[in-house]
């Protein structure tokens, strides 16, 4: 009986690992911004941050504490990942050249940028719904209400919490997660 047990046991740790690997973004492969594959399995052992970002938003002054943030923190294990996103109210309307020149020009933005992509609705990206399903991310149910919203990950690619448009890049919350 006890042999039986241990059996069980084992077979249920074997059968968990596969389940925990989903729940990470280092499953996950996107395209850069200059139309280059980005494997999200290269930031295991970093903090991200991952932004949905645009260039024509009242929101859109958050690059320069974004990058101030990420300048300072780089060193540190931490990084983000901005993602150029149209959904609201047409507010990314440039092609992925014109987002890059417009973020290198107005913010110096040197942290990775990916593809424009969409956040929500029908055409919703893989890693978007990942990050707002408690079923694909086994932590929570989040929408994305705006642009600007942060999305933390821990150094094992699972999600951590989920921080408004409205916060600031540099938010007590924010530094004290990326210090612990």
């Amino acid at each position: 009986m006890r042999i039986i047990s241990i059996l069980l046991l084992c077979a249920s740790i074997s059968f968990a690992q596969p389940a925990a690997m989903k729940k990470s973004i280092h499953t996950f492969t996107v395209e850069d911004i200059n139309g280059d594959s980005f494997s999200l399995a290269n930031l295991k052992g970093k903090k991200v941050m991952i932004v949905n970002t645009a260039s024509k938003c009242g929101l859109t002054p958050q690059y320069k504490k974004l990058e101030a943030l990420y300048q300072k923190y780089k060193s540190q294990n931490f990084i983000i990942i901005g993602f150029p996103a149209n959904n609201f109210m047409w507010q990314e309307p440039g092609s992925n050249e014109d987002i890059k020149v417009f973020c290198e020009k107005n913010y110096g933005v040197s942290f990775p940028m990916m593809s424009k992509i969409s956040v929500k609705g029908r055409k919703q990206h893989p890693l978007y719904a990942f990050l707002t399903q408690k079923d694909k991310n086994g932590i929570m149910d989040s929408s994305v209400s705006w642009n600007f919203q942060k999305y933390l990950i821990d150094e094992n690619g699972v999600l951590v919490d989920v921080i408004s448009p409205r916060v600031q890049p540099d938010d007590t919350k924010v530094l004290n997660w990326i210090k612990s």
